[in-house]
Protein backbone atom coordinates (compact mmCIF):
# COMPACT_ATOMS: atom_id res chain seq x y z
CA UNK A 1 0.00 0.00 0.00
CA UNK A 2 1.89 3.43 -0.82
CA UNK A 3 0.80 6.62 1.46
CA UNK A 4 3.35 9.51 2.25
CA UNK A 5 2.51 10.73 5.80
CA UNK A 6 4.97 12.56 8.12
CA UNK A 7 5.86 9.74 10.46
CA UNK A 8 4.38 6.55 11.10
CA UNK A 9 5.69 6.10 14.88
CA UNK A 10 3.14 8.80 15.72
CA UNK A 11 -0.01 6.14 14.68
CA UNK A 12 -0.63 5.16 18.36
CA UNK A 13 -1.23 8.82 19.57
CA UNK A 14 -3.61 9.27 16.30
CA UNK A 15 -5.48 5.93 16.92
CA UNK A 16 -6.30 7.18 20.63
CA UNK A 17 -7.31 10.84 19.64
CA UNK A 18 -9.27 9.54 16.66
CA UNK A 19 -11.06 7.10 19.90
CA UNK A 20 -12.15 10.30 21.84
CA UNK A 21 -13.73 12.33 18.77
CA UNK A 22 -15.64 9.17 18.00
CA UNK A 23 -16.83 8.86 21.21
CA UNK A 24 -19.18 12.29 20.25
CA UNK A 25 -20.13 11.35 16.58
CA UNK A 26 -23.51 9.08 17.52
CA UNK A 27 -25.21 9.54 14.56
CA UNK A 28 -21.59 8.57 12.04
CA UNK A 29 -21.62 5.26 14.35
CA UNK A 30 -25.57 4.55 13.80
CA UNK A 31 -24.38 4.76 10.05
CA UNK A 32 -21.21 2.73 9.93
CA UNK A 33 -22.88 -0.12 11.77
CA UNK A 34 -25.27 -0.09 9.29
CA UNK A 35 -23.03 0.39 6.12
CA UNK A 36 -20.79 -3.09 7.93
CA UNK A 37 -24.03 -4.89 7.42
CA UNK A 38 -25.13 -3.92 3.88
CA UNK A 39 -22.26 -2.87 2.52
CA UNK A 40 -23.92 0.02 -0.08
CA UNK A 41 -20.43 1.18 -1.35
CA UNK A 42 -19.17 -2.49 -2.24
CA UNK A 43 -16.39 -2.38 -4.76
CA UNK A 44 -16.31 1.80 -5.07
CA UNK A 45 -12.85 3.38 -5.27
CA UNK A 46 -13.74 6.40 -3.76
CA UNK A 47 -11.15 9.46 -3.50
CA UNK A 48 -11.18 11.85 -0.96
CA UNK A 49 -9.72 15.78 -0.08
CA UNK A 50 -10.92 16.47 2.56
CA UNK A 51 -8.85 17.92 5.97
CA UNK A 52 -7.28 15.31 7.82
CA UNK A 53 -8.41 15.12 11.27
CA UNK A 54 -9.72 12.98 14.11
CA UNK A 55 -13.27 13.29 13.16
CA UNK A 56 -12.35 12.60 9.14
CA UNK A 57 -10.96 9.78 10.22
CA UNK A 58 -14.48 8.21 11.72
CA UNK A 59 -15.89 9.35 8.44
CA UNK A 60 -13.03 7.15 6.05
CA UNK A 61 -13.26 4.30 8.58
CA UNK A 62 -17.49 4.36 7.43
CA UNK A 63 -16.99 4.26 3.90
CA UNK A 64 -14.47 1.17 4.33
CA UNK A 65 -16.86 -0.11 6.82
CA UNK A 66 -19.72 0.23 3.59
CA UNK A 67 -17.14 -1.65 1.34
CA UNK A 68 -15.91 1.34 -0.62
CA UNK A 69 -11.33 1.36 -1.64
CA UNK A 70 -10.65 4.71 -0.06
CA UNK A 71 -7.80 6.91 -0.25
CA UNK A 72 -7.57 10.44 1.28
CA UNK A 73 -5.21 13.66 0.69
CA UNK A 74 -4.98 16.96 2.65
CA UNK A 75 -7.82 19.72 1.46
CA UNK A 76 -5.37 22.22 2.84
CA UNK A 77 -1.75 22.22 3.07
CA UNK A 78 -2.21 23.30 7.37
CA UNK A 79 -4.91 21.19 7.91
CA UNK A 80 -3.29 17.82 9.06
CA UNK A 81 -3.09 15.93 11.94
CA UNK A 82 0.08 14.21 11.20
CA UNK A 83 -1.01 11.22 13.67
CA UNK A 84 -4.08 10.86 12.58
CA UNK A 85 -2.78 10.16 9.00
CA UNK A 86 -0.52 7.84 10.76
CA UNK A 87 -3.28 5.65 12.23
CA UNK A 88 -4.91 5.60 9.68
CA UNK A 89 -2.53 3.94 7.32
CA UNK A 90 -1.19 1.59 10.22
CA UNK A 91 -4.11 0.92 11.73
CA UNK A 92 -7.06 1.18 8.81
CA UNK A 93 -4.75 0.33 6.04
CA UNK A 94 -6.04 3.21 4.13
CA UNK A 95 -3.94 5.23 1.80
CA UNK A 96 -2.79 8.70 3.34
CA UNK A 97 -1.14 11.56 1.58
CA UNK A 98 -1.19 14.15 3.77
CA UNK A 99 1.37 16.05 5.66
CA UNK A 100 1.16 19.19 7.91
CA UNK A 101 2.98 22.35 6.22
CA UNK A 102 3.52 20.51 3.01
CA UNK A 103 4.64 23.30 0.09
CA UNK A 104 2.15 23.48 -2.74
CA UNK A 105 4.09 21.21 -4.95
CA UNK A 106 3.40 18.45 -2.41
CA UNK A 107 0.14 19.27 -2.13
CA UNK A 108 -0.57 18.89 -5.68
CA UNK A 109 1.34 15.99 -5.83
CA UNK A 110 -0.70 14.24 -2.80
CA UNK A 111 -4.05 15.31 -5.03
CA UNK A 112 -2.66 12.87 -8.09
CA UNK A 113 -1.64 10.53 -5.91
CA UNK A 114 -5.11 10.04 -4.87
CA UNK A 115 -6.42 10.49 -8.71
CA UNK A 116 -3.94 7.62 -8.93
CA UNK A 117 -6.40 5.11 -7.96
CA UNK A 118 -8.74 6.36 -10.33
CA UNK A 119 -11.90 6.47 -8.38
CA UNK A 120 -15.32 5.91 -9.29
CA UNK A 121 -16.30 8.94 -6.47
CA UNK A 122 -14.85 12.02 -5.37
CA UNK A 123 -15.10 13.73 -1.79
CA UNK A 124 -13.93 17.01 -2.14
CA UNK A 125 -13.89 19.91 0.66
CA UNK A 126 -13.01 22.87 -1.88
CA UNK A 127 -13.29 21.20 -4.91
CA UNK A 128 -10.06 20.58 -5.57
CA UNK A 129 -9.89 17.12 -6.65
CA UNK A 130 -13.12 17.82 -9.06
CA UNK A 131 -11.35 20.98 -10.85
CA UNK A 132 -7.60 18.67 -10.85
CA UNK A 133 -9.48 16.21 -12.59
CA UNK A 134 -11.57 18.45 -14.82
CA UNK A 135 -8.03 20.09 -15.79
CA UNK A 136 -5.83 17.52 -15.85
CA UNK A 137 -6.97 14.23 -15.48
CA UNK A 138 -9.64 14.02 -17.85
CA UNK A 139 -9.25 10.58 -18.77
CA UNK A 140 -10.69 9.71 -15.23
CA UNK A 141 -14.16 11.05 -16.02
CA UNK A 142 -15.58 8.35 -18.29
CA UNK A 143 -15.55 5.77 -14.86
CA UNK A 144 -16.82 8.34 -12.43
CA UNK A 145 -20.27 8.24 -11.10
CA UNK A 146 -20.09 12.01 -9.13
CA UNK A 147 -19.22 13.52 -6.01
CA UNK A 148 -20.05 15.13 -3.28
CA UNK A 149 -18.38 18.77 -1.84
CA UNK A 150 -18.23 19.73 1.98
CA UNK A 151 -17.78 23.37 2.05
CA UNK A 152 -19.45 26.88 0.85
CA UNK A 153 -16.09 27.98 -1.18
CA UNK A 154 -16.48 24.50 -3.05
CA UNK A 155 -20.18 24.91 -3.89
CA UNK A 156 -19.38 28.26 -5.26
CA UNK A 157 -17.07 26.85 -7.72
CA UNK A 158 -19.14 24.01 -8.84
CA UNK A 159 -22.30 25.48 -9.17
CA UNK A 160 -19.59 28.06 -11.54
CA UNK A 161 -18.41 25.14 -13.68
CA UNK A 162 -22.25 24.05 -13.80
CA UNK A 163 -23.55 27.35 -14.90
CA UNK A 164 -20.47 27.31 -17.48
CA UNK A 165 -21.93 22.86 -18.94
CA UNK A 166 -18.40 22.40 -18.00
CA UNK A 167 -19.12 19.94 -15.10
CA UNK A 168 -19.02 16.59 -16.40
CA UNK A 169 -20.62 14.50 -13.44
CA UNK A 170 -23.17 15.23 -10.76
CA UNK A 171 -22.05 16.62 -7.43
CA UNK A 172 -23.94 16.53 -3.97
CA UNK A 173 -23.39 20.44 -2.03
CA UNK A 174 -23.66 18.24 0.86
CA UNK A 175 -22.21 22.14 2.39
CA UNK A 176 -25.86 22.99 1.59
CA UNK A 177 -27.89 20.55 4.03
CA UNK A 178 -29.19 21.58 6.82
CA UNK A 179 -27.92 19.72 8.95
CA UNK A 180 -24.43 20.57 8.00
CA UNK A 181 -24.03 24.38 7.81
CA UNK A 182 -26.51 25.31 10.12
CA UNK A 183 -24.50 23.61 13.23
CA UNK A 184 -21.17 23.43 11.22
CA UNK A 185 -20.56 26.06 9.66
CA UNK A 186 -22.06 28.56 12.60
CA UNK A 187 -21.24 26.73 16.06
CA UNK A 188 -18.36 24.83 14.21
CA UNK A 189 -16.47 27.71 12.84
CA UNK A 190 -17.37 30.20 15.48
CA UNK A 191 -15.96 27.61 18.27
CA UNK A 192 -13.07 26.39 16.49
CA UNK A 193 -12.17 30.10 15.21
CA UNK A 194 -12.06 31.55 18.58
CA UNK A 195 -10.17 28.33 19.54
CA UNK A 196 -6.89 28.78 17.08
CA UNK A 197 -6.94 32.32 17.40
CA UNK A 198 -7.29 31.98 21.19
CA UNK A 199 -4.16 28.99 20.85
CA UNK A 200 -2.30 31.27 18.25
CA UNK A 201 -2.22 34.20 20.53
CA UNK A 202 -2.93 34.10 23.98
CA UNK A 203 -4.53 36.89 24.20
CA UNK A 204 -7.88 38.12 25.70
CA UNK A 205 -10.71 39.03 23.35
CA UNK A 206 -12.31 41.09 26.21
CA UNK A 207 -12.66 44.72 25.45
CA UNK A 208 -11.26 44.25 22.29
CA UNK A 209 -12.62 44.93 18.43
CA UNK A 210 -13.14 42.27 16.75
CA UNK A 211 -13.82 42.46 13.10
CA UNK A 212 -15.76 39.53 11.72
CA UNK A 213 -15.24 40.17 7.62
CA UNK A 214 -18.65 37.97 6.20
CA UNK A 215 -22.11 37.66 7.71
CA UNK A 216 -22.35 34.46 6.14
CA UNK A 217 -23.40 31.50 8.79
CA UNK A 218 -19.82 31.16 9.30
CA UNK A 219 -19.31 34.23 9.83
CA UNK A 220 -22.75 34.67 11.99
CA UNK A 221 -20.84 31.91 14.34
CA UNK A 222 -17.83 33.72 14.91
CA UNK A 223 -19.79 36.88 15.74
CA UNK A 224 -21.89 35.02 18.15
CA UNK A 225 -18.90 33.22 19.66
CA UNK A 226 -16.69 36.23 19.96
CA UNK A 227 -19.23 38.86 21.05
CA UNK A 228 -19.61 35.82 23.58
CA UNK A 229 -15.97 36.47 25.42
CA UNK A 230 -16.90 39.68 25.32
CA UNK A 231 -15.69 41.82 22.39
CA UNK A 232 -17.23 44.47 20.44
CA UNK A 233 -18.30 43.23 17.45
CA UNK A 234 -17.95 44.81 13.76
CA UNK A 235 -18.88 43.19 10.80
CA UNK A 236 -18.13 44.38 7.44
CA UNK A 237 -20.50 42.88 4.53
CA UNK A 238 -21.48 43.67 1.03
CA UNK A 239 -24.90 42.50 1.16
CA UNK A 240 -27.33 44.87 2.26
CA UNK A 241 -29.29 41.96 3.33
CA UNK A 242 -26.66 40.59 5.94
CA UNK A 243 -25.70 43.54 6.63
CA UNK A 244 -29.39 44.55 8.10
CA UNK A 245 -29.12 41.27 9.66
CA UNK A 246 -25.77 41.82 11.27
CA UNK A 247 -27.32 45.10 12.41
CA UNK A 248 -30.35 43.71 14.00
CA UNK A 249 -28.24 41.25 16.01
CA UNK A 250 -26.67 43.90 18.04
CA UNK A 251 -23.21 44.20 15.89
CA UNK A 252 -21.38 47.09 14.31
CA UNK A 253 -21.91 47.43 10.46
CA UNK A 254 -19.22 49.56 8.71
CA UNK A 255 -17.07 49.36 5.36
CA UNK A 256 -13.49 47.61 5.89
CA UNK A 257 -12.06 50.98 5.57
CA UNK A 258 -13.65 52.11 8.47
CA UNK A 259 -13.16 48.79 10.64
CA UNK A 260 -9.38 48.59 9.92
CA UNK A 261 -8.71 51.53 11.83
CA UNK A 262 -9.95 50.51 14.74
CA UNK A 263 -9.74 46.94 15.12
CA UNK A 264 -8.00 44.45 17.13
CA UNK A 265 -8.15 41.46 16.01
CA UNK A 266 -10.02 40.52 12.15
CA UNK A 267 -10.93 37.37 10.85
CA UNK A 268 -11.93 37.08 6.99
CA UNK A 269 -14.90 34.23 6.69
CA UNK A 270 -16.21 35.29 2.99
CA UNK A 271 -14.74 32.80 0.40
CA UNK A 272 -13.70 35.94 -1.70
CA UNK A 273 -10.32 37.13 -2.25
CA UNK A 274 -8.06 40.03 -0.85
CA UNK A 275 -10.90 41.09 1.57
CA UNK A 276 -8.35 42.48 3.64
CA UNK A 277 -6.13 44.09 1.28
CA UNK A 278 -2.94 46.83 1.09
CA UNK A 279 -4.56 50.18 1.91
CA UNK A 280 -6.43 48.16 4.98
CA UNK A 281 -2.89 46.86 6.62
CA UNK A 282 -1.43 50.28 5.86
CA UNK A 283 -4.78 51.94 8.31
CA UNK A 284 -4.58 48.62 11.02
CA UNK A 285 -3.03 49.99 14.89
CA UNK A 286 0.44 48.42 15.66
CA UNK A 287 -0.26 44.62 17.00
CA UNK A 288 -3.34 44.23 14.97
CA UNK A 289 -3.75 40.42 14.48
CA UNK A 290 -4.87 39.36 11.46
CA UNK A 291 -6.53 35.73 10.55
CA UNK A 292 -8.66 34.34 8.03
CA UNK A 293 -11.20 31.11 8.23
CA UNK A 294 -12.75 30.97 5.27
CA UNK A 295 -11.37 27.75 2.95
CA UNK A 296 -8.63 29.39 0.89
CA UNK A 297 -5.75 32.31 1.82
CA UNK A 298 -6.52 34.63 -0.70
CA UNK A 299 -8.82 36.13 1.21
CA UNK A 300 -5.67 38.16 2.89
CA UNK A 301 -4.02 40.05 0.34
CA UNK A 302 -0.47 38.49 2.16
CA UNK A 303 1.83 38.85 -1.14
CA UNK A 304 0.73 42.89 -0.80
CA UNK A 305 1.86 42.65 2.70
CA UNK A 306 5.01 41.22 2.27
CA UNK A 307 5.96 43.79 -0.21
CA UNK A 308 4.70 46.48 2.05
CA UNK A 309 6.89 45.52 4.93
CA UNK A 310 10.36 46.17 5.93
CA UNK A 311 10.85 43.06 8.27
CA UNK A 312 9.09 39.58 8.52
CA UNK A 313 9.64 37.09 11.37
CA UNK A 314 7.98 34.09 13.28
CA UNK A 315 7.96 35.66 16.49
CA UNK A 316 5.46 32.59 18.29
CA UNK A 317 4.32 29.31 16.69
CA UNK A 318 1.34 30.47 13.84
CA UNK A 319 2.67 33.91 14.32
CA UNK A 320 4.49 36.21 11.52
CA UNK A 321 4.82 39.73 12.69
CA UNK A 322 5.05 41.58 9.62
CA UNK A 323 6.71 45.24 10.34
CA UNK A 324 6.02 48.38 8.10
CA UNK A 325 7.78 51.22 7.71
CA UNK A 326 5.93 53.29 9.95
CA UNK A 327 7.20 50.63 12.78
CA UNK A 328 4.18 49.42 13.37
CA UNK A 329 3.53 45.50 12.94
CA UNK A 330 0.83 43.59 11.65
CA UNK A 331 0.75 40.02 13.22
CA UNK A 332 -0.95 37.04 10.92
CA UNK A 333 -2.06 33.70 12.25
CA UNK A 334 -1.00 30.65 10.36
CA UNK A 335 0.05 31.71 7.00
CA UNK A 336 -3.41 33.16 6.37
CA UNK A 337 -5.07 29.94 5.81
CA UNK A 338 -8.12 28.16 8.07
CA UNK A 339 -6.85 29.53 11.27
CA UNK A 340 -8.94 26.87 13.17
CA UNK A 341 -7.53 23.67 11.47
CA UNK A 342 -3.49 25.35 11.50
CA UNK A 343 -3.78 27.00 14.82
CA UNK A 344 -6.04 24.45 16.72
CA UNK A 345 -8.30 20.87 15.96
CA UNK A 346 -10.84 22.13 13.87
CA UNK A 347 -14.56 22.07 14.88
CA UNK A 348 -15.77 19.83 17.37
CA UNK A 349 -16.76 16.24 17.08
CA UNK A 350 -20.04 16.46 17.73
CA UNK A 351 -20.94 18.94 14.73
CA UNK A 352 -19.34 16.90 12.30
CA UNK A 353 -20.82 13.68 13.38
CA UNK A 354 -23.74 15.47 11.08
CA UNK A 355 -21.65 16.98 8.25
CA UNK A 356 -20.04 13.42 7.93
CA UNK A 357 -23.17 11.90 8.53
CA UNK A 358 -24.37 14.25 4.83
CA UNK A 359 -21.36 13.07 3.26
CA UNK A 360 -21.40 9.63 4.39
CA UNK A 361 -25.25 9.15 3.32
CA UNK A 362 -24.82 11.23 0.12
CA UNK A 363 -22.43 8.70 -1.22
CA UNK A 364 -24.83 6.06 -0.58
CA UNK A 365 -27.69 7.87 -2.67
CA UNK A 366 -24.83 8.97 -5.51
CA UNK A 367 -23.92 4.91 -5.94
CA UNK A 368 -27.57 4.56 -6.08
CA UNK A 369 -29.08 7.35 -8.11
CA UNK A 370 -25.62 8.57 -9.91
CA UNK A 371 -25.68 7.15 -13.04
CA UNK A 372 -29.46 8.70 -13.51
CA UNK A 373 -28.40 12.46 -12.35
CA UNK A 374 -27.37 15.53 -14.52
CA UNK A 375 -24.44 16.66 -14.64
CA UNK A 376 -25.10 19.35 -12.21
CA UNK A 377 -24.97 20.32 -8.61
CA UNK A 378 -27.41 18.66 -6.39
CA UNK A 379 -28.68 19.32 -2.89
CA UNK A 380 -29.00 16.83 -0.11
CA UNK A 381 -32.15 14.69 -0.34
CA UNK A 382 -34.37 16.35 2.33
CA UNK A 383 -35.01 12.62 3.93
CA UNK A 384 -31.30 12.27 4.47
CA UNK A 385 -31.48 15.75 6.18
CA UNK A 386 -34.37 14.88 8.35
CA UNK A 387 -32.67 11.35 9.34
CA UNK A 388 -29.76 13.02 10.40
CA UNK A 389 -31.31 15.57 12.40
CA UNK A 390 -33.82 12.98 13.97
CA UNK A 391 -30.78 10.68 14.38
CA UNK A 392 -28.77 13.72 16.64
CA UNK A 393 -31.66 14.68 19.02
CA UNK A 394 -32.31 10.66 19.41
CA UNK A 395 -28.82 10.20 20.44
CA UNK A 396 -29.22 13.56 23.04
CA UNK A 397 -31.95 11.68 24.06
CA UNK A 398 -34.22 14.39 23.18
CA UNK A 399 -38.01 14.30 22.80
CA UNK A 400 -39.97 16.52 20.22
CA UNK A 401 -43.83 16.53 19.48
CA UNK A 402 -45.67 15.20 16.84
CA UNK A 403 -48.56 15.95 14.82
CA UNK A 404 -51.97 14.59 15.66
CA UNK A 405 -54.29 13.71 12.35
CA UNK A 406 -56.28 16.77 13.43
CA UNK A 407 -53.28 19.37 12.77
CA UNK A 408 -52.40 17.10 9.76
CA UNK A 409 -55.35 17.92 7.84
CA UNK A 410 -55.61 21.65 8.44
CA UNK A 411 -52.11 22.77 7.72
CA UNK A 412 -53.01 20.39 4.32
CA UNK A 413 -56.40 22.31 3.96
CA UNK A 414 -58.05 25.99 2.62
CA UNK A 415 -60.96 25.98 3.63
CA UNK A 416 -60.46 26.55 7.77
CA UNK A 417 -59.66 29.67 7.67
CA UNK A 418 -60.34 31.82 11.62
Amino acid sequence: MEFDVKDLGLADKGKLRIEWANQNMPVLNLIMKRFSKEKPLGGVRLGLCLHVTTETASLCKTLKAAGADVSICASNPLSTQDDVAASLVKHDKIPVYAIKGEDNETYYKHINAVLDSKPMMTMDDGADLVSTIHSERTDLIKNIIGGTEETTTGVIRLRSMAEKKVLRFPVVAVNDADTKHFFDNRYGTGQSTMDGIIRATNRLIAGTYFVVAGYGWCGRGLAMRAQGMGAKVIVTEIDPLKALEAVMDGYQVMPMAEAAKIGDFFCTVTGDINVIRGEHFKAMKDGAIVANSGHFNVELDLPTLEEMSKKKRLIREFVEEYTLPTGRRINVLGEGRLVNLAAAEGHPSSVMDMSFANQALSAEFMVKKGKALKKTVYTVPKEIDAEIARLKLEAMGIQIDKLTKEQEEYLASWEMGT
